[in-house]
C-alpha cells in the first residue's frame, strides 16, 4: 500500500464518525407522552370511621407480695421436741395452730418454785395480819381513846407482807407465761415461706424458726403510666375521709410462666407519692383468698411471681377509635376520598397495643385505609375491595336487592 493511501484511511474513519454524530444530533427521538392512567393503581381495604362508646382497660405489671410477712421467733429457750406436719416450706397453717413445741420441763419446775414462793408470802401475810389485830387490841386495853400510830399497828410490816405476795404472784404469772410460750402458735392463717429449724434443735429467744406470710389476701404493686392517669378512677383518700369503696377499679392479674393463669382483684389504695426512679404513680391491688376453694386458677399464685395486669378504666362516650395497624409513624393515616388516596395527619390522645383514641385529624364517616401501604404518594388512584369487613360488590348487590324489594312494596 502506498504511503499516501495509509494516511487517507484514518481521515476517512474520522469523517464517517462526524457524519453519524451530525445525523443523530439533528434528528433526536420523539418522546411519547401520555396522560396519567385513570385506572386504579392500588386495591385497598377500608373502614368507615364512627364514634362509639368504650370501656378502657389499662395495662400494668408487678410482682406478688404478701399482705403480712413475718419472721417466726421463740420467746423462750430450749430444745424443740415437736414440729407440726404443716411446718415445712409451702405448708399451710391456720391461726392458733401449734407449729413448734419446746421442751417445757424446766418451765414446769419454775412454776412450782413460783407457787411455793407465793404460798410462803401468803403465810407471812396471814401472820402479819394477826399481829396487826393483836396490836390494836393491846392499844385499846391500855385505855387509849385516840387513834393508834401506824408503827403501833404494824402497818409498814403489813404493807411489806402484801408486797411480797404481789411479787410472788407476778413471778408465778411470769413462769406460767414462759410455759405457755413453749408452744409456738401461728399468729394468723398463713404459709411457710422458709423453714430454718428442725426437731431436736436447741434454740434461744432470738433464733429464727421460719419466715411466714398471711394468705387471706396478697398484694400487687402496679405502676400507672402518666398518660393513663386521666382515664382511671383511683381510690384516693384525704386526711379526714377514707377512700370510697365504690372507687375500686377491678383488675385482672395474669401470668403465663408455665401455664396461663388468671386472678381477679381490686385496686384498694393509691400510694401517696410518685416513685422517684420512674416518676410514675403506683397503686396496690388486692387478690382476696388467693389459695381458697373459689380460686379458679390452675396453679396457686406464688410470692414474688411476676404478673401482668389489666385495670378497668373509665367508660368513654362517643369517641373516635382506629386500629394501630392503620397508623404510620404514630402521626398520620391514609384516607380514601373520591377513589383517591389522601394522607392525613392525626393527634392521638391515648393508645394501647391494639387501638388509639383520636383527638383531632379525623371525622366521623371518613374511610380509613386498613391495608398496609408503606411509602405511597398522596393522590394515588385506589379501589376499595372491602369496606367495614364486607366485600364492596356484595354490599352493592345487597343494596340493589333492597332497592328492588322497596320498589315492589311501593307498587303493591
Amino acid at each position: 500500500m502506498k504511503p499516501m493511501t495509509r494516511k487517507l484511511i484514518p481521515l476517512a474513519v474520522l469523517l464517517t464518525f462526524i457524519g453519524i454524530a451530525y445525523v443523530i444530533t439533528s434528528n433526536p427521538p420523539e418522546s411519547k407522552r401520555s396522560k396519567p392512567s385513570s385506572k386504579p393503581q392500588l386495591v385497598v381495604e377500608a373502614q368507615t370511621i364512627a364514634k362509639r362508646d368504650i370501656a378502657l382497660n389499662l395495662s400494668s405489671y408487678g410482682t406478688v407480695k404478701p399482705r403480712t410477712q413475718s419472721m417466726l421467733l421463740p420467746q423462750v429457750a430450749g430444745q424443740i421436741n415437736y414440729i407440726s406436719a404443716n411446718f415445712r416450706e409451702g405448708g399451710f397453717f391456720e391461726q392458733g395452730e401449734v407449729l413448734v413445741e419446746i421442751d417445757d420441763r424446766d418451765y414446769q419446775v419454775e412454776i412450782k418454785i413460783a407457787q411455793a414462793s407465793l404460798f410462803t408470802a401468803k403465810q407471812a401475810l396471814s401472820e402479819e395480819q394477826a399481829r396487826v389485830e393483836q396490836a390494836l387490841q393491846d392499844w385499846q386495853r391500855l385505855g387509849n381513846s385516840e387513834q393508834a400510830p401506824d408503827l403501833v399497828l404494824r402497818k409498814p410490816q403489813l404493807l411489806a407482807a402484801q408486797a411480797n405476795v404481789l411479787s410472788a404472784e407476778a413471778s408465778l404469772s411470769k413462769a406460767e407465761l414462759a410455759l405457755e410460750r413453749t408452744k409456738i402458735v401461728a399468729p394468723f392463717s398463713g404459709r411457710i415461706l422458709t423453714k430454718f429449724v428442725d426437731l431436736g434443735q436447741v434454740v434461744s429467744s432470738n433464733t429464727q424458726l421460719a419466715e411466714i406470710y398471711a394468705i387471706d389476701y396478697v398484694e400487687v404493686r402496679l405502676p400507672i403510666k402518666n398518660n393513663d392517669l386521666p382515664f382511671i378512677n383511683l381510690p384516693e383518700n384525704s386526711r379526714y375521709n377514707s377512700a370510697l369503696v365504690s372507687e375500686q377499679p377491678e383488675v385482672i392479674i395474669s401470668s403465663d410462666i408455665s401455664v396461663k393463669q388468671q386472678w381477679r382483684g381490686k385496686i384498694v389504695r393509691t400510694e401517696g407519692a410518685f416513685d422517684q426512679n420512674s416518676q410514675q404513680l403506683f397503686v396496690v391491688a388486692h387478690i382476696d383468698d388467693p389459695y381458697g376453694l373459689n380460686n379458679d386458677s390452675v396453679l396457686p399464685i406464688k410470692i414474688g411471681q411476676y404478673v401482668s395486669a389489666k385495670i378497668t378504666g373509665k367508660q368513654l362516650q362517643q369517641v373516635l377509635i382506629i386500629p394501630n395497624k392503620a397508623i404510620y409513624q404514630g402521626s398520620y393515616v391514609y384516607l380514601v376520598k373520591n377513589n383517591t388516596l389522601l394522607r392525613q395527619e392525626i393527634n392521638i390522645t391515648w393508645q394501647n397495643d391494639a387501638f388509639a383514641l383520636i383527638k383531632s385529624g379525623l371525622n366521623e364517616g371518613d374511610k380509613l385505609v386498613l391495608t398496609p401501604l408503606g411509602q405511597v404518594n398522596s393522590g394515588t388512584i385506589v379501589s376499595i375491595s372491602a369496606l367495614d369487613g364486607e366485600p364492596v360488590k356484595q354490599q352493592e348487590n345487597s343494596k340493589k336487592r333492597n332497592e328492588k324489594r322497596a320498589a315492589k312494596r311501593g307498587e303493591s
